[in-house]
């Protein structure tokens, strides 16, 4: 699939979710919707008084997810999830294009791209993809500890 070269401002989405434990939005897919991303994360997560940590890998986590869905699979819309589950926050993108079947490949040390999910994988308890509900397309989940405690780490 092509890279989204668009530089069209994802702007604001009216369909937006705002919930105690749950933001849920979509954004188009182009390149700067995964700024985007990361700002409305950002808020979130500050608004849940979320710990810096967290808030930073879960940027991170968002942003990866999101550059994925635009560069590999088509989309025209990107919806993004941000759930709290217990002492865990899940982190979702859905795309509606096909994209590749098969995990990529590992990147190769002379790769300049596709490092991406190898840190989801080291920041994520567990992740997963699985189908999109009702047709076209899959969803990139990881779900991140919420506190240095639920790391392992107080």
């Amino acid at each position: 699939m092509a890279f989204s070269s668009h530089a069209q401002s994802p702007g604001r989405d009216r369909t937006a979710v705002l919930t105690d434990e749950r933001l849920r939005f979509a954004l188009p897919a182009v390149d700067a919707s995964t700024s985007e991303a990361r700002r409305r994360t950002r808020l979130k997560l500050a608004e849940w008084r979320t710990p810096d940590e967290t808030c930073d890998d879960a940027q991170l986590v968002m942003s990866e997810l999101v550059t994925n869905a635009l560069r590999h699979t088509g989309s025209h819309t990107v919806v993004c999830e941000l759930r709290l589950l217990g002492g865990l926050l899940r982190i979702a993108v859905t795309g509606d294009g096909m994209g590749p079947q098969e995990p990529p490949r590992p990147a190769a040390e002379e790769d300049e791209s596709g490092r991406g999910l190898f840190l989801v994988r080291a920041l994520a308890t567990v992740w997963g993809v699985r189908p999109r509900e009702g047709g076209r397309g899959h969803v990139v989940w990881a779900d991140l500890p919420l506190t240095p405690e639920d790391r392992g780490e107080g």
